[in-house]
């Protein structure tokens, strides 16, 4: 019975956060459900062992989403986001429209602006370029989804992304981890999806199918926030607070912050933090800074975009204030929602039954790095969100795996970026609520859409998790 509440509660949680119901009310609905049917004591598993999963993963990584949420709306707001875009469209040029597309979405996310705040900005600019080229508008989500959320948010090394970074503590690696490996996967993905929009785009004009447009305004409903939260670091309602600047700046002042990002990211994660003596710290807190090295180095890299934005565009930012407090804002409904879905897993994994499902995924044919690549794609699919379907199979199993590890010779470095590249694949499917969200502002549909996004957001990552699989199993890390 233990087995048939888990599946059950799971099941549950997925339907009805599909139908748009709250994840905060579900998850410790669902958890009591799993712990019900297990005959395992109610209130001290809702009070205990649910919000203590919850509370950690909020300590863990309130900081970064409150600096990244901060970050994407000064961003938004200062105008940088438009003229990045605008700068990359006009130099590649109406011929050159699905890359453009590609490369604007690529470049602003990589630098860590979130993929909801993006999306506002790289949609309407999309639109007009589609409309130039006169290229079907049904090609949008995939071509923007193909730049936003697949190679930055996963593979690129250095990419700030929650995704990217929820595996260092149980790792003690760095945001760039195994670089080599995730760059091939980068190129590889980044090529079969511009081979697929260059497929279907030549398709569509043989037959004489061009750009047509729905005229009705986007509203972003509360369904469709409820599903995004559960999926992404920013809460989308905040958009619409503070103000955006009618003028942008350069391009160069407005790619600034992003390569202050990157290169604040290196330095510490690779040069000082990693010099720094923290022994005093550790014995007087309890600390174990080697996995947190990289948590840090991502913090301290975000403050410093956020200065420099600020110092850069402080004359656009009309309302500063009204900025900052939504960017704050911002990253309270999502961490709460994902936080819930870890305290779910953390019921789950309490339960008497779920150690046949751990010893079943440890003791897979393969060893530990087919276990890793199966747990990540099926929790990340079942829950529809990368970053959820990470945290949970990590706090339950990434002790197990890091001891794993050890065992078989296996740098943790590898595991990182295969956990990463895994957790980004299934996690596209329908229910996601980035896919939704995406479809939503661009005023598309499944039925339209959904197929070529299939192809540039799943099978070309698949596609470069199985080289990095097959490369990481014969050469390590590198």
């Amino acid at each position: 019975m233990g087995l048939f509440g888990i599946l059950l509660g799971l099941g549950l949680l997925m339907w009805f956060a599909y139908r748009g119901w709250s994840v905060l009310l579900l998850a410790p609905a669902a958890a009591l459900v799993v712990a019900l049917i297990s005959g395992e004591p109610l209130l001290p598993h809702w009070t205990a062992t649910f919000m203590n999963g919850t509370a950690r993963f909020v300590a863990q990584w309130f900081p970064m989403f409150l600096l990244g949420g901060i970050f994407g709306k000064m961003m938004d707001d200062s105008g940088s986001i438009t003229s990045i875009a605008r700068y990359l469209t006009e130099r590649l040029g109406v011929k050159r429209t699905m890359l453009s597309v590609v490369l604007a979405s690529a470049v602003v996310t990589y630098g860590g602006v979130s993929v909801f705040v993006a999306f506002f900005v790289l949609v309407p600019m999309t639109r007009e370029m589609f409309r130039a080229a006169n290229i079907p508008a049904r090609l949008m989500p995939a071509a923007i989804g193909l730049g936003a959320f697949t190679f930055t948010m996963s593979a690129m090394p250095g990419t700030p992304s929650t995704n990217n970074a929820i595996p260092m503590p149980y790792f003690g690696t760095t945001t760039f981890a195994a670089p080599g490996l995730g760059i091939i996967a980068s190129i590889i993905t980044f090529a079969f999806g511009m081979w697929w929009l260059a497929r279907i785009e030549a398709k569509a004009r043989a037959a004489g199918e061009g750009y047509t447009e729905d005229g009705a305004a986007v509203v972003i409903s509360e369904k469709v926030r409820e599903q995004a939260t559960t999926a992404g670091d920013f809460d989308p309602i905040e958009l619409t607070h503070g103000e955006r600047s009618d003028s942008g700046p350069s391009f160069l002042f407005a790619v600034l912050p992003l390569i202050v990002v990157i290169a604040v990211n290196f330095l510490m994660a690779l040069v000082v933090l990693p010099r720094i003596d923290f022994s005093a710290a550790e014995a007087a807190l309890g600390l174990n800074t080697s996995s947190t090295l990289g948590v840090w180095a991502v913090l301290i890299a975000l403050a410093a975009a956020i200065i420099t934005v600020i110092a850069v565009n402080y004359g656009r930012l009309g309302k500063l204030r009204e900025s900052l407090d939504a960017g704050a804002n911002s990253a309270v409904l999502p961490i709460l929602t994902v936080a819930s879905l870890v305290g779910f897993g953390a019921v789950v994994a309490a339960m008497p039954a779920f150690n046949v499902v751990r010893d079943a995924v440890l003791q897979m044919p393969g060893g530990p790095l087919v276990s890793l690549v199966v747990a990540m794609n099926a929790l990340a699919g079942l829950t529809g969100t990368a970053s959820g379907g990470m945290a949970i199979a990590l706090n339950a199993l990434g002790s197990e795996y890091m001891r794993m590890a050890a065992e078989y010779g296996i740098d943790p470095a590898l595991m990182h970026r295969l956990t990463t590249i895994s957790a980004g694949t299934l996690d596209a499917l329908p229910h996601n609520g980035t896919v939704l969200l995406l479809l939503q502002i661009s005023k598309q549909t499944h039925a339209g859409s959904y197929f070529d996004m299939v192809m540039t957001v799943i099978v070309g990552v698949i596609i470069s998790l199985v080289a990095v699989f097959v490369l990481g199993s014969m050469f390590g890390s590198f």
